[in-house]
């Protein structure tokens, strides 16, 4: 059986750090193994920091059972940990600041694993007592099943294969297109965004399958002239894995590249202004008519890149340029 150090143990390793001794020398003393004696100091503020009291403490803490969350073993590291969670700190960020912080303080220690322990354990009245949450909201770790994986998208064609005058933004009639997805992901828009004029159009979906999304996308660009329908960049969702039926209805899709949102800036951008007329965790309508009122508001706003001149002027004079030309 293991033989615990004792409070005599602890002092005379405090003794051998003050002399200034190796921990093999300090062994003998004990009677233990170096290994014991390297591990003790390492745990309890190293070869500087090394108290004995402290470390008795510590210790008795350690044996205790039921274990305290790793937070509540030290008053002054909860303190700690509750101030910065009010001041909207993530469990990670309080764990890699607190040895910077409190270099000299081995209390002050806490893994972020120990802290969303910590927070998960609270009663939701607690937390909302004390004003503690997390940046998330969540209160508690989601469990069961995991949704079945979405369907992959077969033979996309990625944006190194789009025409090289896409880039330039110069050619009108290139779009970008995403969702925004409503309250538990029953909802959602599809918006479209022409590269050239940062021109918005809302599509209306009663569903997020690739089918539904793709005959709304090809329903909303059919009145397009056809220079403006030069080609649609998506994200790698599923919801545009029937890519082919829009390639063939409407205009050619490319895809952006994995976890690389700003292949589609555009998009990425007008998706944030249309979050303040749904925000997160709200139902997304489906009304046509609401969603042309909120996207001919957004056009109208004018744009610095424009010289202040607004998306559908831009747009209206793209239209008309085909016009005249015809």
């Amino acid at each position: 059986m293991r033989k615990m150090l004792t409070m005599a143990d602890r002092e005379e390793i405090s003794r051998g750090l003050a002399e200034d001794l190796e921990f093999k020398q300090i062994a003998l003393r004990v009677g233990r193994d170096p290994s014991v004696i390297s591990r003790e100091v390492r745990r309890h503020g190293g070869r500087c920091g090394y108290r004995a009291a402290a470390a008795q403490e510590q210790a008795r803490a350690g044996r205790e059972r039921p274990k305290k969350l790793a937070v509540e073993r030290s008053p002054r590291l909860r303190v700690v940990v509750t101030d910065l969670l009010r001041a909207g700190w993530s469990p990670a960020s309080i764990a890699g600041r607190l040895p910077i912080d409190y270099a000299h303080d081995q209390a002050c220690r806490v893994s972020h694993e120990a802290i969303y322990q910590w927070i998960y354990a609270q009663p939701v009245a607690t937390l909302a007592r004390e004003l503690l949450k997390l940046r998330t909201g969540r209160t508690a770790r989601k469990g069961g099943r995991r949704p079945p994986p979405a369907p992959r998208i077969s033979d996309p064609t990625y944006i190194d294969d789009r025409p090289a005058e896409v880039e330039g933004r110069q050619v009108p009639g290139h779009w970008e297109g995403d969702l925004v997805i409503g309250k538990a992901g029953k909802t959602a828009v599809a918006t479209l965004v022409e590269r050239t004029s940062r021109f918005l159009v809302l599509v209306p979906l009663t569903g997020r399958d690739s089918l539904t999304v793709g005959r709304a996308v090809i329903a909303a660009t059919a009145g397009l002239p056809e220079h403006l329908r030069a080609s649609l960049t998506w994200d790698c969702g599923a919801e545009m894995a029937a890519h082919a039926t829009v390639t063939k209805g409407s205009m050619p899709v490319y895809f952006a590249h994995p976890h690389s949102p700003w292949e589609r800036g555009s998009n990425e951008n007008l998706n944030r202004i249309v979050r303040e007329y749904f925000p997160k965790g709200e139902p997304i309508t489906s009304d046509p008519k609401y969603l042309a009122m909120v996207a001919c508001d957004i056009n109208d706003r004018p744009r610095k890149i424009h010289n202040w001149k607004k998306p559908s002027e831009i747009f209206a004079e793209l239209v008309e340029s085909d016009a005249s030309a015809a």
